[in-house]
């Protein structure tokens, strides 16, 4: 974080509450604030209470307008650092020099809910970066998906309307599953491609530090002789990419609706930076025509098969807000704050964006002076002749128009040195008129790509999620025609959803072998192996007489490698182990659930005795975790809890008396210290994150 805002943040906390006495707003200093002023101990209360209507005028006043959309955030600072000079292709500064970190300020979101809603929703997830560059504040605002749902932004309005809550009851809240979205989908095929990705794990994602971003829009890089070249931006997370599965999300919900808030604050705090590479899709301006697909069209990925991702960056976050509502609430983000080498492209989405973002800010922010807020503020210096208005806190001298000559004709625009932003140069014409381009007109072949990218696994969770979300749809004649839609990508995925939600099978669709391509980066499978364990969370169940030397074996090599090990017992304080010495616990069996760990292990000592393992909250923790495909692990007498849930096919391989690994389930029954490759193997199976394929739980 550069010198200049650490000024801001001081400046800001100078201006906020201090030690010393409370005052007023005028700074008059307060005796009182605990009872208004009245006349007599049982009188009325008198207006002459100047700090009685301060206080409570100023709690009446102190929400502002809720976003429409993304309300639900969380934020968190960093910088941004080049991995090489990227001049080749755009004369933006903050790509120039590995040398020069760029401070960021990144704000992650869910789209449909309100403040109020939960993390782990099937929603998309915003993923917006404030970049404060010496060149002015550059905003890349994305989502967690690389395509929207419309293609033009005079429908944004009928999708958040579709999207949001039903108007007569206010139901769902943060929920895409009623009738208004999928009415709106069933006669949009538009959408289909972004519903596949909503369908998919990708709408459930583990943490924001797991998760992609992307810029969604065909945007356009300038370098210092005005060519332009076409570029798609992509955020990789170096924590691996992983998601959810649907049973734990909700469950999450209810135990821990700030998940995901929870999770990235957390690590941040514990010093375990997330951290994310950016990447480009470059195109030649010569080959804009050279795809079977629109670039302008935001429904659109370009496979990158075809145009590989080419590293050019890495963002690192390591620092919290100070306060959520001055910053994260309060940071304004907005497509057309680019910088010079920067710009865009005539995609009708993209600018629809670039008018309604602006206008958003004037009503929540409560007028045009919201830049001057600190979280918005940029580091470049800012001179301009537009004055006053609300929040103003600047206080100018001088002239306030141009040209002038009565101020030196300052502030004056820049000269010919090529640091002032230029607009790129091409030739627009045609008629004027209200039609699509036929080449927007393609809505299923990369929806079908989609599909045809996933995993066996990967598609039954999106069959489950079209029956889950169009079984909680009234209207039959919404659900049909949503499966008439689905056919014209995949006619065994239109019958497989049809045969759970009560409608007709179509009996045509899309031509056999029509859609044949697929997109390897697509899927979840290709990207969640060679990941870290570090921050992830492991569960070891403990009771009386566990052994403590087995468990702090195990705990000791997990913690060197970064994960994060809590004991969890039926009851909170210590047990006593079997070396008759007091073991700590971290948490009450009764308090948790196995969806908050990313695995858990079921040590030696009585936990696998009938007693423990008849204990139904044991049980379902160890069955869940089993169930969601977590990685699990069990040592000595550990092992006989888990041949009483695990399918025969599993149990099987437990009994083998050495270090058996099946399916993300890894077990020992030998008694004593852990051995190396138990600590191995289970380590392994917990950097897979989850093992998707096992066998389903005993009943």
């Amino acid at each position: 974080m550069t010198d200049h805002k650490q000024d801001q943040r001081d400046a800001a906390r100078a201006e906020g509450p201090t030690t010393g006495p409370l005052t007023t707003d005028q700074g008059v200093a307060v005796d009182h604030t605990d009872d208004a002023l009245a006349a007599g101990e049982r009188g009325p209360t008198l207006m002459e209470d100047f700090h009685f209507r301060e206080k409570l005028t100023r709690f009446d006043h102190e929400r502002i307008p809720e976003r429409v959309v993304h309300a639900r955030g969380a934020g968190a600072y960093g910088y941004f650092e080049p991995y090489e000079s990227c001049a080749e292709f755009t004369r933006a500064a903050f790509l120039q020099d590995p040398a020069v970190r760029t401070p960021v300020f990144v704000r992650f979101s869910t789209v449909q809910g309100p403040k109020g809603s939960a993390d782990t929703v099937r929603d998309v997830r915003g993923f917006a970066t404030k970049f404060y560059t010496s060149e002015g504040n550059y905003d890349l605002v994305g989502n967690n998906f690389p395509v929207f749902f419309i293609q033009d932004g005079i429908k944004f309005p009928d999708f958040v309307h579709a999207v949001k809550p039903e108007p007569d009851t206010d139901i769902p809240t943060g929920a895409s599953a009623h009738d208004t979205l999928w009415d709106f989908v069933s006669l949009q095929p538009e959408t289909l491609h972004a519903i596949m990705w909503l369908m998919s794990d990708r709408a459930i994602p583990r943490s924001y530090r797991m998760m992609q971003g992307f810029g969604v829009h065909t945007f356009r890089f300038v370098d210092t002789a005005g060519r332009g070249t076409f570029v798609k931006f992509h955020w990789n997370p170096k924590q691996g990419v992983h998601s959810l599965v649907w049973d734990e999300a909700q469950e999450c919900q209810g135990r821990d609706p700030d998940f995901n808030r929870r999770d990235l604050w957390d690590s941040i705090a514990a010093g375990e930076y997330p951290e994310w590479e950016l990447g480009v899709q470059l195109v030649p301006e010569e080959d804009e025509f050279a795809f079977d697909f629109d670039l302008l069209d935001a429904t659109k990925i370009i496979p990158e098969e075809q145009v590989p991702v080419r590293p050019i960056g890495r963002m690192v976050l390591d620092r919290n807000p100070d306060n959520f509502f001055a910053e994260t609430e309060q940071v304004a983000f907005h497509t057309a704050n680019v910088v010079p080498g920067v710009d865009f492209t005539n995609d009708p989405l993209l600018q629809a964006r670039n008018f309604s973002y602006l206008d958003t800010q004037l009503i929540r922010l409560g007028g045009p002076n919201f830049t001057q807020i600190p979280v918005n503020r940029p580091v470049a210096p800012v001179r301009t002749n537009q004055r006053d208005g609300y929040h103003q806190d600047a206080l100018h001298t001088g002239t306030n128009y141009s040209p002038n000559s009565l101020g030196a004709g300052c502030p004056a625009v820049s000269g010919a040195d090529g640091s002032a932003y230029t607009h790129y140069a091409q030739r627009v014409d045609g008629a004027t008129i209200r039609r699509r381009s036929p080449s927007f007109q393609d809505h299923y072949s990369q929806t079908a790509m989609f599909w045809n990218s996933m995993a066996d696994w990967e598609k039954e969770h999106i069959v489950q999620a079209f029956r889950f979300e169009l079984g909680k749809v009234g209207a039959l004649k919404v659900r049909s025609r949503t499966v008439d839609e689905l056919a014209h990508v995949d006619l065994e995925l239109a019958r497989s959803v049809a045969r759970g939600i009560g409608v007709p099978e179509p009996q045509d669709g899309v031509e056999p072998g029509r859609y044949k391509s697929s997109s390897p980066a697509l899927s979840l499978e290709a990207l969640r192996g060679g990941s870290s364990v570090r921050t992830r969370q492991i569960a070891v169940l403990v009771a009386d007489g566990v052994d403590a030397a087995q468990v702090t074996s195990v705990r000791e090599a997990l913690t060197v490698e970064g994960a994060i090990v809590e004991a969890i017992a039926p009851t909170d304080g210590t047990v006593t182990a079997s070396d008759g010495e007091a073991y700590q616990v971290d948490r009450a069996l009764p308090t948790v659930a196995s969806v908050l760990y990313d695995a858990v292990l079921v040590p030696g000592g009585p936990v696998g005795t009938p007693g423990l393992a008849s204990d139904p909250d044991a049980v379902r923790f160890v069955r869940d975790a089993y169930r969601h495909g977590k990685p699990l692990a069990a040592l000595g007498s550990g092992v006989g809890m888990l041949e009483r849930i695990v399918p025969d096919e599993v149990r099987r391989t437990t009994q083998s008396g050495q270090v058996v690994t099946h399916h993300g389930v890894v077990t020992d029954a030998r008694t004593g210290v852990a051995q190396s490759e138990f600590v191995r193997k289970f380590t392994d199976a917990v950097a897979a994150h989850r093992h998707p394929t096992r066998p389903t739980v005993r009943a």
